[in-house]
């Protein structure tokens, strides 16, 4: 490994560098992100997923990076034009921008106005006239090099003139400044096009028909909604700056003796550059720059969204009938069990009088008994119904029904993105294939309230609905990150190796899509697993794929009590040999006595005798105390209802509870129990000031607010988590 390269990697992400080495030597060697951060915190020095992720992904840009120097250096140094100078400034570039703007100079370049003029013999012309003289004239040096490509005086000087504008135009430090001086002093500006209300007739980018914005204070949400905007045709999009603070820059840089003759040409030629060369590439840059960073900003929040959306608490041993709403096809219900196996299914019109209908009012109560006579069959515990077309309208049918029946029953609202596209999917026709689309969107619904995690891994990430202009954005770049992030959370809370589907065993460290079925294929076979290390039996999972997986994968009925906890088999040994020290056997794993007996127990002593490092000794505690410790228990449970709240219901200043549903650069939306989710502008979630809402609230959370504002007409809601006693 480049000790070099190691050392910018330890700068970026503020890692020391022998955890650097040792975690790009891990992966080197096949363990997963995951493993490592689970399973080799003494190596690692408990570092975490995210940290991993980020050498990976620094040390990758390292080395792409000077390969490409090295590539730069090389191609340089075949034109014999490469100095000691130019090959420390190539070499000490931290950015790739940095390089290319120093090779700019000495690419071989397509037919330009300068490649021109030098093929007509017009470069010693330029090379006189930046030595600035005071003798003599221009005219009389021009003629010089007059020919059959040159006719006359003002030609050659012309093309001397292209010669030097490209000059200008390809010095890396001029273009580093006058990047820098865009980009500070620049204002991102947009403006309507003739036709913008024929493209744009709701009025969507109403704000950018005529927006101007510094370019560095530009917030990502709206860099990428005036992407879009320019991308459908409705507004012209630039970056503006006094090309003046250019040419006062590039004068003083370039002219170097204010006596000479030459120099009101020469002004010429560097507003020739400016314009046709420099302005219209780093507009073009900037532009890019904002795209990517806006991009990174919209991938991060999708992220953050996605992680809190798959830990939320799953409702336990709860037997839910899932509501997949609709109108004129009617709702979709299925009622399954604590195990999410599908009890029942059925479907109610409680909705619309369809043309020539006659009994139209027998159908309501007839809903209404279909619902309650499942409930009561089936103890039902609660009613997830999902928050597509036709919701608000089933929930205050359901509101009713409770209400009308006195049922002991409470319902959820559950987001329901994404379950089309699980509903139509090849897994979803092979688990149900004789239910129609609703009817398999009417179980996810169900399941996602029992166990989301389990339920939306079966889903792509990009179509579960908590980002911000997703669509815009790099495509690859950002199924990395939430494969990553869906890999991060499967492994933080652990599989059911004898329940779990597919698509969930998929994202356990180790296991491919193709030893995940084999998983599922084998147990269907031979029955539930008894051991972990029935495991091997299963076809190409190997040594090096147990290794990384087993600690992920548990059994929770099996032969060997270890088995259901998060204990690695390496580490049984020694977790048996503490239990033998404390005089305990294996049966008190997850006894409160064991957990008593391990608050008053001498750690060091302990630790010493099992002779094994802190971090595995803490973990292993940890796990003999609660072996079945779901990270998503500390957090917020969803938030049952049992009446519905009407829009005319609100005033300003009333409290409302309500679940978080997607949080973006400016504010956060919630589910108040209303037909439209409300709006929290950041600036109405602390009194004091907050440039990320992440820090406030996450997917998933039950937060209390209070109504600022109620649009009626638009059926927008303002609402603000400041209480009024502190506005």
């Amino acid at each position: 490994m480049d000790a070099n390269l190691i050392k910018d990697v330890a700068i970026k992400t503020k890692i020391k560098e022998r955890q650097i080495e040792e975690v790009l030597k891990m992966l080197d060697e096949g363990n997963t992100i995951p493993f490592i951060a689970r399973y080799r915190k003494e190596v690692t020095g408990g570092l975490d997923e995210e940290q991993i992720q980020a050498i990976h992904q620094e040390w990758s840009y390292s080395v792409n990076l000077q390969e490409r120097k090295e590539a730069v250096i090389r191609l340089i140094a075949e034109k014999d034009m490469l100095t000691p100078e130019l090959e420390k400034q190539i070499n000490d570039a931290t950015k790739l921008v940095e390089v290319e703007d120093l090779y700019r100079p000495f690419k071989e370049k397509k037919k330009t106005k300068a490649t021109e003029a030098i093929k007509n013999g017009l470069e010693p012309l330029a090379d006189w006239i930046l030595t600035f003289p005071t003798e003599g004239t221009i005219e009389e040096e021009a003629e010089k090099y007059l020919n059959e490509n040159v006719k006359t005086t003002k030609d050659a000087i012309e093309g001397a003139g292209f010669i030097i504008a490209e000059r200008i135009s390809d010095n890396a430090d001029y273009r580093k400044a006058l990047r820098e001086e865009m980009y500070n002093s620049g204002s991102l500006v947009s403006k309507a096009k003739k036709e913008a209300r024929e493209l744009d007739p709701k009025g969507v980018y109403d704000q950018y028909y005529d927006y101007s914005e510094l370019v560095k204070n530009a917030p990502h949400h709206r860099v990428l909604a005036i992407n879009r905007a320019e991308k459908q045709k409705v507004v012209t999009v630039k970056v503006e700056l006094d090309t003046e603070i250019m040419q006062d820059f590039l004068e003083a840089k370039i002219i170097t003796n204010n006596e000479s003759y030459v120099n009101s040409y020469v002004k010429e030629f560097i507003a020739d550059s400016i314009k046709r060369l420099i302005y219209p590439s780093i507009e073009r840059e900037i532009r890019s720059m904002l795209t990517e960073s806006a991009e990174e900003g919209a991938i991060l929040i999708f992220a953050v969204n996605l992680e809190n959306l798959l830990l939320q608490a799953p409702l336990k041993d709860k037997v839910v009938l899932g509501v997949d709403p609709a109108f004129r096809t009617g709702c979709k219900l299925t009622v399954v069990n604590e195990l999410g196996t599908v009890l029942e299914k059925d479907v109610i019109y409680p909705h619309e009088k369809f043309i020539g209908e006659q009994d139209y009012e027998r159908r309501i109560p007839d809903a209404m008994k279909t619902v309650v006579q499942l409930i009561k069959k089936y103890n039902v515990d609660i009613i997830a119904i999902g928050n597509g077309t036709a919701s608000r309208e089933t929930e205050a049918f359901i509101a009713e029904t409770i209400k009308d029946y006195k049922l002991d029953v409470k319902y959820a609202i559950i987001d329901e993105s994404g379950a089309s596209v699980y509903s139509a999917s090849e897994l979803a026709r092979a688990e149900f294939p004789d239910y129609s689309v609703e009817e398999r969107s009417a179980v996810s619904i169900a399941r996602r309230l029992q166990d989301p995690l389990s339920e939306l891994v079966k889903i792509d990430p990009k179509s579960i609905g908590v980002g911000q202009y997703q669509h815009d954005v790099n495509e690859k770049k950002l199924s990395d990150q939430l494969d990553f992030v869906v890999m991060k959370a499967v492994n933080s809370v652990g599989v059911n190796v004898n329940t779990a589907s597919v698509p969930l065993l998929n994202y356990v460290s180790g296991i491919d899509k193709t030893v995940a079925k084999n998983i599922v294929d084998y147990r269907e076979k031979n029955g539930p697993f008894k051991n972990r290390q029935q495991l091997l039996k299963v076809p190409r999972l190997g040594e090096k794929a147990f290794e990384q997986s087993a600690g992920f994968l548990r059994i929770l009925d099996g032969d060997e009590p270890l088995d259901m906890t998060s204990i690695h088999p390496e580490s049984y040994e020694t977790t048996k040999e503490i239990l033998r020290q404390a005089n305990l056997g294996e049966d008190a794993i997850g006894k409160p006595s064991t957990k008593l007996w391990i608050e008053l127990m001498d750690r060091r002593e302990l630790k010493e005798k099992v002779n094994v490092d802190s971090y595995t000794f803490n973990d292993i505690l940890d796990a003999i105390v609660q072996p079945l410790r779901d990270p998503r228990d500390e957090f917020d449970a969803p938030q049952l209802r049992g009446d519905i709240l009407k829009l005319e219901d609100l005033e300003i200043g009333m409290e409302l509870e309500g679940t978080v549903r997607n949080v973006v650069d400016f504010g956060a939306f919630v589910d108040c129990g209303l037909e439209q989710d409300g709006l929290v502008h950041i600036s109405e979630m602390s009194t004091r000031f907050v440039k990320d809402p992440n820090e406030f609230v996450s997917v998933g959370d039950i937060i209390k607010v209070w109504v600022l504002d109620v649009n009626k007409s638009k059926g927008k809601i303002s609402l603000t988590m400041i209480p009024p006693s502190k506005r």
